[in-house]
């Protein structure tokens, strides 16, 4: 197999950066609907091929996308809510006065009146989902009951998944698990009215995977045995990443560690599982910190930083190699940043996933640097930034000014001003595929970037409207598309 093709067809491409919560509207974020079909035809008027979205699943409070209440589930924050007003006027009770009622009241209005209609495909969704969607359900509404906390405060019977407890209470609110899991019904069919437009309009559509999973989801809740927990379910290790350049005490993010040797014993289905959702909502994917599945950093789970943590090795090319033998060849990308080791690029490598390259990191120290131009391969995804950078105008505006002339000197002096010379130099690369955030599309600076690693406020809220967009800014993705062969 060719190691140098990254995408089916082996050809050049582009694509922007967007998760739908940015996407323009009247609500508190954005959702799918009409918003998102004009977006994708934006995409397609400018020479793209790529949509890349974040984490689709539910947030908690931080609204963070990496750190889900499940692995499985859709955001039902994400439901347009004009999509569901268009279903219900369909309907004989429709009333004119639904206009005005929130989006949970229409859901369950939707769930009352549309589902006569559609009885079959939501059975048929429901059985093809049971592995994961009872579960979810009866854990939202768990967490409901008790005031949103975590899994591990409720009553221990919960708390363990005491089966006589669970089924009683299944019994109890039978309608209401009902709602839920409507409620992921619908976001499954409106994501798919996306992907079936995206797909008329030359999109693919590339997501985002965590490589861990949230502690308070209905993950950890109900496959306790696939985590490194004590008996009262509290973690024993937790994720992070050790002290670097950036954080003198490292990072420490909290996620549950998995116990591999009960996955490998398992023979890794619930990572079978989790790739085959996946492939069901996207034409590819990214997958974050791909250098845990070579080692992870374990941080004991008493310690407030991550300093005090080692690395452990994990079976990742006993992972992947079930993976392929199961799936074939798969549509991922591998987050690659940071310092990596030689065994993480043999495994990228040995399942000829394209890594990542970001631009803004590329003048920070020698000409060595893997991340300047000269030093790209063919088997990569180039970007300016992501959503944990700055955008490239707040980013560029925060060099010193010596900083700044090696930063013009090396791009050859550039006509263009920033951001469009770090776009173009993104498009000119060999890398296969480069994909630019919104963001430096609208030219837009720190005020507007997504998230802030380290910071717990403010984050993953920023939203563009079509008034922020150039009329010529189409034209000029497009222009860039032909001039790179992308």
């Amino acid at each position: 197999m060719d190691t140098q093709k990254v995408n089916e067809h082996g050809t050049r491409e582009a694509g922007v950066l967007l998760h739908p919560t940015s996407l323009p509207g009247e609500g508190a974020q954005g959702e799918l609907g009409d918003e998102a079909l004009r977006f994708i035809d934006f995409l397609a008027a400018a020479g793209q091929k790529i949509w890349q979205v974040l984490p689709l699943g539910p947030v908690h409070d931080d609204f963070s996308p990496y750190q889900s209440l499940s692995a499985f589930a859709g955001n039902p924050a994400l439901i347009g809510r004009y999509w569901l007003l268009d279903d219900l006027r369909k309907t004989a009770a429709w009333q004119k006065d639904w206009e005005h009622l929130p989006k949970d009241d229409l859901i369950q209005l939707c769930h009352q009146h549309c589902l006569v209609d559609e009885q079959q495909s939501y059975a048929l969704f429901c059985q093809q989902q049971a592995s994961w969607l009872d579960d979810f359900a009866l854990f939202c509404l768990l967490k409901a009951r008790f005031d949103g906390s975590g899994w591990f405060d409720w009553p221990t019977e919960y708390r363990d998944r005491d089966e006589q407890s669970l089924e009683a209470l299944r019994k109890e609110v039978a309608e209401e698990l009902s709602v839920y899991c409507y409620q992921q019904y619908l976001f499954y069919s409106q994501w798919q009215r996306i992907r079936d437009y995206a797909a008329t309009r030359g999109i693919r559509i590339l997501g985002d995977m965590p490589i861990f999973v949230a502690f308070d989801s209905v993950d950890v809740w109900a496959c306790r045995d696939a985590f490194l927990l004590d008996e009262t379910g509290h973690p024993t290790v937790v994720a992070g990443v050790p002290p670097d350049y950036f954080s003198a005490t490292g990072q420490r993010w909290g996620n549950p560690h998995y116990d591999w040797e009960w996955m490998e014993a398992d023979g890794f289905h619930w990572w079978h599982w989790r790739i085959e959702q996946y492939l069901q909502l996207f034409d590819s994917f990214r997958i974050d910190h791909f250098r845990g599945f070579e080692a992870c950093w374990e941080i004991p789970a008493w310690e407030d930083t991550a300093v005090n943590g080692r690395w452990v090795k994990v079976p990742g090319d006993e992972l992947f190699a079930s993976l392929y033998r199961h799936f074939g060849k798969l549509p991922i990308i591998a987050e690659d940043l940071g310092v990596i080791t030689d065994e993480v690029t043999e495994l990228r490598k040995k399942y000829h996933l394209p890594g990542m390259l970001i631009l803004h990191f590329a003048f920070d120290s020698g000409p060595d640097n893997p991340y300047l131009p000269h030093h790209h391969t063919i088997d990569s995804v180039v970007y300016t930034g992501t959503h944990d950078n700055d955008t490239t105008m707040g980013w560029y505006n925060s060099l010193d000014n010596g900083r700044r002339q090696q930063v013009m000197e090396y791009l050859g002096h550039p006509v263009a001003p920033m951001p469009w010379a770090l776009i173009d130099s993104a498009y000119a690369s060999v890398a296969q595929t480069a994909i630019i955030p919104m963001q430096d599309i609208l030219e837009l600076g720190s005020e507007h970037r997504m998230n802030i690693p380290g910071v717990a406020e403010g984050n993953w809220r920023w939203r563009f409207q079509w008034g922020d967009l150039p009329g010529d800014r189409a034209a000029r993705l497009a222009t860039l598309c032909e001039r790179y062969n992308r």
